[in-house]
């Protein structure tokens, strides 16, 4: 969550994205009546509100990889910061380079070398689907899908590596849109599918879920387009029990980074 020029391009400085493939073998529609995109999501935040934790700490492995041929092409270690309510700021190390990401009130910084490189709006989808579904209220969390092109009054049902799914965004396995699957039983978002305007399929999978607090966390994040991993992150050390300053996901009016000194 590399060198400096593939800040930009990540996946986060790229809107961190996902995006369809086609669904696997094994994949089995079910039938029956399934519940609205709008339904799942006010069920997700009835679930946890009040329980998920609010902040959270943690070390990722960040391994970028050649589609071409599924080699390595760069790793790197990020430590990150995420408080719910749509703020994330990653360091990346070396820490006393300046570079980082910072999200915040729906926009993206990239930093390179302790300047701002990069600046604008964004809605980061894993963020909403990941963590703040379960801290903004049920309506805010619909406004911000239907703004990322989800049609929430699509939906059926399906299997998932073994476990059952809501799909929201599509009627069938055979519906290319827009579209994120949250597991039934647990209730978390295990994976997203989107297209760009060039019709290029991107995908985002969260892996071999865990307990962690009043929530749940996932420990590997895969990104893939056109059906090749390009990405793929490993997180560790998580911790939730220090509350996160508000201060450290400013942006001051020079541009500096908030770990730069003076």
């Amino acid at each position: 969550m590399v060198e400096n020029k593939k800040i930009v391009r990540s996946n986060f400085a790229l809107m961190v994205v996902a995006a369809l493939i086609a669904v696997p073998a094994g994949a089995t529609p079910k039938t029956g009546t399934t519940l609205t995109g709008e339904e799942i999501i006010r069920e997700m935040h009835r679930r946890y509100a009040g329980h998920w934790y609010k902040d959270l700490t943690f070390i990722q492995r960040t391994t970028y990889y050649n589609p071409r041929t599924a080699t390595v092409d760069s790793a790197q270690l990020w430590y990150e910061s995420l408080t719910l309510g749509g703020n994330l700021r990653i360091d990346i190390a070396p820490l006393d380079a300046g570079n980082g990401i910072i999200f915040r009130n729906d926009s993206l910084y990239v930093f390179r070398n302790g300047q701002q490189a990069f600046g604008g709006p964004t809605v980061h989808p894993l963020l909403v689907l990941g963590f703040d579904i379960y801290e903004y209220e049920p309506e805010e969390t619909i406004s911000k899908l239907t703004a990322l092109r989800f049609d929430l009054n699509k939906s059926y049902e399906t299997t998932w590596q073994g476990r059952d799914v809501y799909v929201v965004g599509a009627e069938s396995a055979d519906d290319k849109s827009n579209q994120f699957w949250i597991d039934k039983e647990r209730m978390v978002f295990v994976r997203s599918l989107q297209y760009n305007p060039n019709g290029n399929e991107r995908e985002v999978q969260f892996n071999n879920y865990e307990r962690l607090g009043g929530g749940w966390i996932s420990p590997e994040v895969i990104f893939l387009a056109n059906g090749r991993v390009t990405l793929v992150e490993e997180y560790g050390d998580f911790s939730t029990d220090i509350p996160l300053p508000e201060e450290i996901y400013q942006v001051d009016e020079r541009i500096r980074l908030p770990w730069v000194k003076n």
